[in-house]
């Protein structure tokens, strides 16, 4: 359980970092109206993340605040027990608890593979949370609504899935196959956007 907890804090702090990191900053135009899903710079996300690997599985919620290039990521297991809390800006990012202590690290990748020797495409999360594709390289399929269904990127195949019209997922589900037909599995629900 202190891997999965050091996994999730990693999953959910290096997508946050990708988030803030990779987002280019534009003046908006105030002549032309347009909706706005969201900002894609400042925003909350709060959910449960589950992993599961050939070796363990566990759950966490989480709290996700992003602000610009700053994000503040709280994991806690059921009824608030194991609260894990990762910190990102730029070039710095920090994951502490009780079990793990303070890991430090300047990549959301890093600090993954610092806590768990787990190497994954964290910095995708960001964008796959907003239903796009992390690269130009990506395998995608839209649904009915012209929304992302489902993509396959660097190994991983991601299914997207939505509450209604919603034009953002509520739920991912993102599987790394590996050896002998076992595979990483990630369930990221989103409760509140």
């Amino acid at each position: 359980m202190r891997m999965f907890s050091k996994f999730c804090l990693a999953i959910c702090s290096s997508s946050m970092l990708m988030m803030a990191g990779c987002q280019s900053f534009t003046q908006p135009n105030k002549n032309i109206a347009t909706p706005q899903i969201q900002d894609e710079n400042n925003f909350n996300l709060q959910g449960k993340i589950g992993v599961r690997t050939p070796q363990q599985s566990g759950s966490a919620f989480f709290t996700w605040a992003q602000q610009q290039d700053q994000f503040d990521i709280e994991l806690t297991g059921i009824l608030g027990v194991g609260k894990t809390q990762i910190e990102g800006k730029p070039g710095q990012v920090t994951l502490n608890s009780a079990k793990t202590g303070l890991i430090t690290a300047a990549t959301p990748e890093e600090l993954l593979e610092k806590a768990t020797g787990w190497q994954a495409p964290i910095m995708h999360l960001a964008y796959w949370v907003q239903a796009k594709p992390a690269t130009q390289n990506a395998q995608i399929s839209k649904d009915e609504n012209n929304r992302l269904k489902q993509l396959i990127e660097d190994g991983w195949t991601v299914d997207f899935s939505y509450n209604d019209a919603q034009p953002l997922p509520n739920k991912l589900l993102l599987k790394q196959a590996l050896a002998d037909d076992k595979e990483n599995r990630i369930t990221m629900v989103i409760q509140n956007r």
